[in-house]
């Protein structure tokens, strides 16, 4: 088979198989609108939040109503003791605890010291525990500022000085602008990776000769193009669309894309010439999605990681092509600043489509070895 033969043969294979299609098409344009819907706000709301108030007075029934106001939060419950706030919070029925304790407006007008109030939150969910400490201060400083009027500004209940953030990249810090741009890359690369093994695995078993040189790179280019043109659906228009950051390099994404997405053919070849069929394929490496996440570095960053867990992080290509997407659509970076990751992703192409190659145009009894 020749170059064009092969290169024409994996588009018409994927297009008269549904779970291909399903996988390398359908899947690709699906996550672009099923994955950021759940973060469309962008913030956490509703956080359920259980109420502690053993004073009463009117200062704390205002910080209460104010945090009612709160889009944040929701008051689920107001508990008679610490300790029944506490086992809401264990039986997941409360995110945080908003502790309101006896003496707190007498304390906040003499100046007394320790005086004010406490806050608890469960510090599993990162982005929760911080818009709920945000939405309780500043219900307590709007009452604060409300009963107490100008000796609150005494007690440096407000501050002191006004302090602009501008943020230069995540503009509205929004939780869908932050994970959606790091996934972006994993549900590119998991979905090429599935479907190109596939499509290998099937070959394989139907058409057990040895692949000839022709064969094979069109085949790799084939695949390789459906990585680029969904890469490039991404950070172009379903980018506009989720009105994500983007557009901050796109000379340089011509240039990073490609790299990328050879890679990720490369390395799906590879695994299709090792299983021993398309269902296989997908029974080894449907589990590997998560941890690749977790080894991008976008939940826990790489250098704080073992020495042999990002070691291995780097076998992946999209952890390197995160960063470089990353830097790329929402930075602006020139290219020489990700020329680095670049030629690391370059080399695991290289690597893994030497490794795919030998394997199959070895014929069947090498590819079974």
């Amino acid at each position: 088979m020749g170059f064009g033969a092969a290169f024409a043969g994996v588009f018409r294979t994927i297009f008269t198989t549904l779970a291909l299609a399903s996988i390398i098409v359908v899947a690709v344009i699906l996550y672009g609108f099923y994955y950021p819907a759940p973060y469309a706000h962008q913030t956490a709301r509703q956080l359920p939040v259980v109420v502690v108030d053993l004073e009463r007075s009117p200062l704390t029934r205002q910080v209460i109503r104010n945090l009612g106001d709160a889009r944040e939060v929701r008051i689920v419950a107001e508990a008679a003791s610490a300790a029944e706030a506490e086992r809401l919070v264990r039986d997941r029925e409360a995110d945080g605890i908003l502790m309101l304790p006896r003496g707190l407006e007498r304390g906040l007008l003499t100046g007394a010291p320790g005086a004010g109030i406490g806050i608890w939150v469960n510090g599993t969910y990162l982005i929760r525990a911080r818009d709920i400490g945000g939405a309780v201060q500043a219900a307590a400083i709007g009452a604060a500022a409300q009963r107490l009027g100008h000796v609150a500004q005494g007690l440096h209940l407000q501050a002191p000085i006004a302090i602009v953030q501008r943020p230069l990249f995540n503009t509205r810090e929004g939780y869908a602008d932050y994970v959606f741009p790091a996934v972006a890359a994993i549900i590119l690369q998991q979905t090429l990776l599935f479907g190109s093994a596939m499509l290998v695995a099937g070959r394989r078993r139907e058409e057990p000769a040895p692949w000839g040189t022709a064969d094979f790179l069109g085949t790799w280019c084939a695949i390789a193009l459906i990585g680029i043109m969904g890469a490039f659906l991404y950070f172009g228009w379903i980018y506009w669309f989720q009105d994500m950051p983007r557009a901050g390099n796109v000379p340089a994404l011509f240039v990073a894309v490609p790299i990328f997405a050879l890679a990720v053919s490369a390395l799906g070849m590879m695994m299709g010439s090792i299983v021993d069929g398309p269902d296989r394929a997908l029974q080894v490496l449907i589990p590997t999605s998560i941890l690749l996440f977790f080894l991008t570095g976008a939940a826990w960053p790489i250098a704080s990681m073992p020495v042999p867990v990002a070691m291995l992080a780097h076998l992946s290509p999209a952890t390197m092509g995160m960063e470089t997407f990353v830097r790329l659509n929402e930075m602006g970076a020139p290219l020489r600043d990700v020329a680095g990751r670049l030629a690391g992703i370059a080399a695991l192409a290289a690597i893994y489509g030497a490794v795919a190659f030998l394997r199959l145009s070895g014929g069947e009894k090498a590819a079974l070895r």
